[in-house]
C-alpha cells in the first residue's frame, strides 16, 4: 500500500436495515477496503460463513478472550455476546488498507471512546414500519425477539445523532454508493 495508515469506518444501525447487504456490496466494489470480523456466541444464520461473516464462538472461548482483553469493545445483545478484536482492527489499518467495522450501537459508542479517529456512519430505515417488515421478511426470529429489536431499533435511532454520516436505506444501490463516497471524501482529505 502507499504507507499510509488505513481508516476505520464504523457502520451501525438497527437490526434488519440491511447494513450487512450495503456493507458486503462496499467491499465488493472497493478492494482497498477490508471487513472487521466479529466475534459472536450466536448461531450462524442461513448462508453465513465462520471466519468471514463472524466468528463463531461459544460462551466459555469468548469469556476467555474477555479476559485476554482482547476486545476493543464487546457487547451483550438480544441474549448473545459480540465482539470486535483488537487484531481485527488494527492489522489491517497498519498495512494501510481502510476498515469497516460493523456494529451495533453499544459496541459503536465504545469505539468512539477506542477508535476516536473512526468516522461513524449510522444506517437508518426509512420508517419503523418498513424496519418491522423487513425483520419480518427474514424469518429467523421469534416474535418475543422481533418486538425486543423493533423497541431496540427506536433506542438506537437516537444514537444517530452522534455519527458523522447518517444513510437511510430507502434503496440499497443508492446506500451502498453514499457509502463509498463517504469513504472516497475521507481518502481525498488524506485520511
Amino acid at each position: 500500500m502507499s504507507g499510509r495508515r488505513g481508516v476505520a469506518f464504523v457502520v451501525s444501525g438497527p437490526s434488519g436495515v440491511g447494513k450487512s447487504t450495503i456493507v458486503r456490496r462496499v467491499l465488493e466494489a472497493d478492494p482497498r477496503i477490508r471487513f472487521s470480523v466479529s466475534h459472536t456466541t450466536r448461531k450462524p444464520r442461513n448462508g453465513e460463513v465462520d471466519g468471514v461473516d463472524y466468528t463463531f464462538v461459544d460462551e466459555a472461548e469468548f469469556r476467555r478472550l474477555i479476559a485476554a482483553d482482547a476486545f476493543l469493545e464487546w457487547a451483550d445483545y438480544q441474549n448473545h455476546l459480540y465482539g470486535t478484536s483488537r487484531r481485527a482492527v488494527s492489522e489491517p489499518l497498519a498495512k494501510g488498507f481502510d476498515l469497516i467495522l460493523e456494529v451495533e450501537m453499544q459496541g459503536a459508542q465504545h469505539l468512539r471512546e477506542r477508535l476516536p479517529g473512526a468516522i461513524r456512519v449510522f444506517i437508518e430505515p426509512p420508517s419503523m414500519p418498513v424496519l418491522e417488515g423487513r425483520l419480518r421478511d427474514r424469518r429467523t426470529e421469534t416474535e418475543e425477539v422481533l418486538r425486543g429489536r423493533l423497541k431496540r431499533a427506536e433506542e438506537e435511532m437516537a444514537y444517530a445523532k452522534q455519527c458523522h454520516h447518517r444513510i437511510v436505506n430507502d434503496s440499497v444501490e443508492e446506500a451502498v454508493a453514499e457509502l463509498l463516497r463517504i469513504i472516497r471524501d475521507a481518502r481525498a482529505q488524506g485520511r
